[in-house]
């Protein structure tokens, strides 16, 4: 049997855009570009990436916490980053410490701007519950 679940913050951007934080189907779930919002659903850390980083990576874990999941399962990332250059060495650093043993298969992608004006990282991934945790 498929299970459907959509998940929200409940921020503007939500409603403005059209879209989901995640959304369940069957034993995957399919997570949007997380970015640095703060519970609130304001963007407070415009221009710094390891704040970004650091915020992104806990709506990550806020969106596992929703579906019970934990970091082991997941799968795959997308990883966007603006001058990924500059930023290569930050990454990696933020993806060990997120990640720590686990590896997921991954792709980071150089862009030149994001949605928000300062926003410099935004991550999509997907979760396989099968997997354990």
């Amino acid at each position: 049997m498929t299970t459907h679940d959509v998940f929200r913050f409940d921020v503007p951007a939500e409603d403005d855009f059209g879209y989901s934080q995640a959304i369940r189907s069957g034993e995957l779930v399919h997570v949007s570009g997380q970015l640095a919002f703060d519970e609130a659903g304001e963007f407070p850390d415009g221009g710094d990436f390891a704040a970004q980083l650091r915020r992104t990576h806990a709506n990550m874990d806020r969106v596992l916490d929703h579906y019970g999941a934990t970091r082991n399962q997941i799968v795959s990332q997308t990883l966007y980053v603006v001058d990924l250059r500059q930023h290569a060495a930050a990454v990696a650093r933020g993806n060990l410490a997120y990640f720590g043993g686990h590896r997921p298969a991954s792709t980071v992608l150089g862009v030149t701007e994001l949605t928000l004006p300062g926003q410099v990282v935004e991550i999509g991934f997907v979760i396989d519950l099968r997997l354990p945790a």
